[in-house]
């Protein structure tokens, strides 16, 4: 049987060949110059990026979950992007939920044997409902574990997307949406920690973020739904407040304890002069957008 052909990542980049015998400048001159490349290949997906955007947003909007699946690199990014989802925008734990082959262990150690087993993938594949989205992450495209999570998923009617760094991923033709810059050879070869790294995180990043705005966990630019859990963010907390309204931060202050802490209850009543009962309504009957809970108060 013939091999597969290497993805892109696994190539050798003729611009990286001497760099055991560059100076430290140029190495890292070299590094940062394929770096460089990242963003605008992720700018080629922005199309397939928005189609899996949407996906979420009707997941999520509908009560159901969005999964991550991944390994290695590509599953640690995945972990990390779920979990700064909590506090950034107050979603509750459980609404997106990393998979990580291998488990919590191979946050910090290196599992790559966990990269192949398709039964973990599957039974993880497994967690997922109906309605739900499954977001398989990996840089060759070809990672049994995400391939396997991504076939159970679909079985049980998640819609699925897949994020990577192949266009040519034998993964693709198995999902609905495939989101793949071109990231192009690594300056190590096969050290997909590297472009297609950053690629993914710049993905997920992107992925997340335009869902939570979407889902109204923003007031313009501001995170209205930050989980205020120590000082600093707190005091991040008011100045939200006093940007989004323009009061003082006694104002501010007073209306953030009469709302009992949700900064979204104050900016609506302070803005609206409204009590914070009405405010909540307004926010309840349009789940939580501050400009549409805006327009139904007088």
């Amino acid at each position: 049987m013939d091999e597969a052909p290497l993805s892109r990542t696994e190539q050798r980049n003729p611009r990286s060949a001497t760099i055991d015998r560059m100076s430290t400048p140029e190495l890292l001159h070299l590094i940062n110059t394929e770096d460089r490349e990242v963003p605008a290949a992720v700018a080629g997906v922005l199309p397939e990026l928005a189609v899996a955007v949407d996906l979420a947003v009707t997941a999520l909007g509908g009560g159901c979950r969005v999964h991550y699946f991944g390994a290695g690199t590509s599953g640690r990014i995945a972990v990390l992007d779920a979990a700064e989802l909590i506090p950034t925008f107050g979603l509750a734990a459980g609404r997106v939920v990393a998979h990580l082959a291998g488990g919590p262990a191979a946050l910090t150690r290196s599992s790559e044997a966990a990269e192949d087993d398709e039964s973990a993938g599957a039974s993880a594949g497994g967690e997922v409902d109906p309605g739900d989205l499954a977001v398989g992450v990996t840089a060759s495209g070809r990672t049994p574990y995400v391939r396997a999570a991504l076939s159970a998923a679909r079985a049980r009617g998640a819609a699925t997307v897949l994020v990577s760094a192949n266009p040519a991923s034998p993964i693709a033709a198995g999902v609905d949406v495939h989101v793949a810059p071109d990231t192009g050879p690594e300056v190590v070869t096969g050290s997909t920690r590297m472009k297609a790294g950053t690629a993914q995180k710049l993905v997920l990043n992107a992925f997340s973020t335009a869902t939570m705005v979407r889902l109204g966990r923003t007031y313009s630019n501001l995170m209205t739904d930050m989980l205020a859990v120590n000082a600093k963010l707190r005091d991040r907390q008011l100045r939200i407040l006093a940007e989004a309204t323009g009061a003082d931060p006694d104002r501010c202050r007073a209306a953030l304890l009469a709302a009992g802490g949700d900064a979204k209850i104050a900016v609506v009543s302070l803005i609206a002069g409204a009590t914070v009962e009405a405010a909540t309504r307004a926010l309840t009957e349009t789940d939580g957008h501050v400009h549409r809970a805006l327009r139904l108060l007088p």
